[in-house]
């Protein structure tokens, strides 16, 4: 089972629909083994994981991998690629489970997710809290059991570390501690490299981890991801200041009512639009020594970036 594509041939619409679409086989092969679990849980799960998205996250993921198994000079084998898709379920299970949680009352207060009701509005507080516990017990899950030994270790703690204290959790109480305060340049572009830009460098690394990368390769893409990281959240800022929710499929310009610091009340949108500009320069740059394997990667990045134009 070779998983490997022609580096060149595939647009980024294209990467995410295909890499999408294996990600929600497994995502459902995984709810269909959830037997035990009450039906009104299991229900709650799927509204919020299965409700659509870009499955950026988990694209990141596969086409990393396949970008250093390809750059290795070696096919992706059924193990392999199998771990790759473990951690891709896993991380996409990690940020359905945010947004949940970000969704709820205590949190963001959102009424509005991908176009539907919020999981809260559907289900109530308290199962949308316990389907969001839920979600995250069953990422490391479905790693410690899909994911080939060698590397299923290296996985749930890239997976941990990222989504954790020091990661994504860390940045949304460093997001929450800041509003209706002013913050730095330096400070919100540490609040953001946790709260967002962990998880997206944690998918690149996941995808070489699953890859066997050399350490060299491993480099590159937590280079890249970092990077990455950085563009995305600059175009969310400017995002919620465009956009509509028709457009965004959820509240738009809920930041500057919720005194929140972003990319835009700091530097304004031109300067902004420049900042995500170089972040994707610096990305696509790291991905230099990969060469015509990396293209997928590239793709993706310029896909990010370009939303805001």
């Amino acid at each position: 089972m070779n998983r490997l594509h022609a580096p060149t041939q595939q647009s980024a619409e294209d990467l995410l629909a295909a890499h999408g679409q294996a990600v929600n086989a497994y995502l459902t092969e995984l709810l269909a083994a959830m037997g035990d679990s009450p039906a009104r849980l299991t229900e709650s799960i799927r509204y919020s994981l299965m409700a659509g998205g870009k499955r950026l996250r988990p694209a990141l993921v596969l086409e990393t991998f396949q970008c250093c198994a390809a750059g290795a000079g070696r096919g992706a084998s059924d193990a392999a690629f199998r771990s790759a898709l473990a951690a891709a379920g896993a991380m996409e299970l990690i940020h359905t489970f945010s947004l949940v949680h970000d969704d709820l009352p205590a949190m963001d207060d959102d009424d509005l997710r991908r176009g539907r009701p919020t999981n809260h509005k559907v289900f109530g507080e308290a199962m949308a809290i316990l389907a969001g516990d839920a979600m995250v017990t069953l990422a490391f899950e479905a790693m410690a059991r899909d994911a080939t030994p060698s590397v299923a270790v290296a996985l749930v703690k890239e997976l941990a570390a990222n989504a954790g204290p020091a990661g994504m959790i860390g940045g949304q109480v460093l997001d929450i501690d800041g509003e209706n305060n002013s913050l730095s340049l330096a400070e919100l572009q540490q609040l953001h490299r946790m709260k967002t830009g962990a998880l997206l460098t944690a998918s690149c690394r996941m995808g070489a981890i699953a890859a066997g990368a050399s350490g060299e390769a491993l480099a590159s893409v937590t280079n890249y991801g970092r990077n990455l990281g950085l563009a995305f959240q600059i175009v969310d800022d400017i995002l919620d200041v465009t956009s509509t929710p028709e457009q965004m499929g959820k509240a738009t310009n809920k930041d500057h009512h919720a005194g929140k610091n972003t990319y835009p009340s700091l530097l304004g949108l031109a300067q902004s639009r420049e900042a995500a500009q170089k972040a994707l320069g610096a990305g696509v740059k790291a991905l230099e020594s990969f060469g015509g394997e990396a293209e997928g990667l590239r793709s993706l990045a310029r896909f990010i970036v370009g939303r805001t134009f």
